[in-house]
């Protein structure tokens, strides 16, 4: 019995399996996720499309935070309430998407992805230590604003959450680039199944090739996951850097050309 070889599906594949190990490490992988399954199908409608690509992405997220958990000390209990107020968030995005046309966030997203790039760059001991910040009610409130601002944006439109979150967690709660890395897969987790859950509902996912697309995720997401444990700190914020730089350029260029 002869098995055909999908050219189509493989490209999906190796698409998912990068855009795992990306994400696993600085977030980001839609950046190559989305734009492959956009280009491979693109009669299917864009929702159905954010819906697979959801999916891939939560169960490439969730593998990786069960690796991290098993060598990063992951504050669950500090976790747990800004991952509920995360995914009520994506969840309104996910639902807003479906009302409101998202190209007008586009323009945006370079604008705020530069502004991370180079505060990153000029502070350069950023993240290096790992110093957790004992929050009074004024900053828990305003790391919970700003947590459920950007879980909105990721279930509305994407691009760049990983990166939100990390600089979150190193700024604000004072978490170094490898703890943050892991905390911001549990609120990518959060985000990915809140949308996940609002996309499926509505018959907007693919769930052959979206499982197929999880399991090449997951894949990627182990051996990301890997490199940021075994290589540390200042491996992650090389990364991050270069993540963001692309991202900067694409997410520019969408803007000014529309989706490709």
């Amino acid at each position: 019995m002869s098995v055909s070889f999908d050219p189509v599906l493989a490209g999906l594949l190796g698409a998912a399996f990068l855009a795992g190990g990306i994400d696993a490490i600085v977030g980001g992988g839609g950046l190559i996720q989305l734009p492959a399954l956009f280009s491979a199908l693109p009669s299917t409608p864009p929702a159905t499309l954010l819906g697979t690509s959801k999916l891939a992405g939560f169960a490439g997220t969730a593998s990786a935070t069960w690796r991290y958990a098993h060598a990063v000390r992951i504050p669950w209990r500090r976790l747990a309430p800004i991952a509920g107020i995360a995914f009520i968030g994506a969840l309104a995005g996910a639902v807003a998407v479906t009302h409101v046309a998202a190209a007008a966030f586009r323009p945006l997203v370079p604008v705020l992805l530069t502004i991370v790039l180079l505060y990153t760059l000029t502070q350069r001991d950023l993240g290096a230590t790992h110093a957790p910040r004992s929050l009074d009610r004024r900053g828990a409130a305003t790391g919970a604003a700003l947590v459920a601002s950007i879980a909105f944006y990721d279930g509305f439109f994407g691009p760049g959450t990983g990166s939100f979150l990390m600089l979150l967690f190193i700024r604000h709660y004072g978490f170094d680039f490898l703890n943050a890395a892991a905390a911001a897969r549990v609120l990518n987790a959060a985000t990915n199944v809140a949308a996940l859950a609002w996309f499926g509902s509505r018959g907007h996912v693919l769930w052959p090739t979206g499982l197929a697309m999880a399991a090449a995720n997951v894949a990627g997401a182990q051996v990301g996951t890997r490199l940021a444990l075994t290589r540390g700190t200042r491996f992650v914020r090389l990364v991050f850097i270069g993540v963001v730089a692309t991202l900067i350029a694409r997410t520019a260029w969408v803007a000014l050309t529309g989706p490709r």
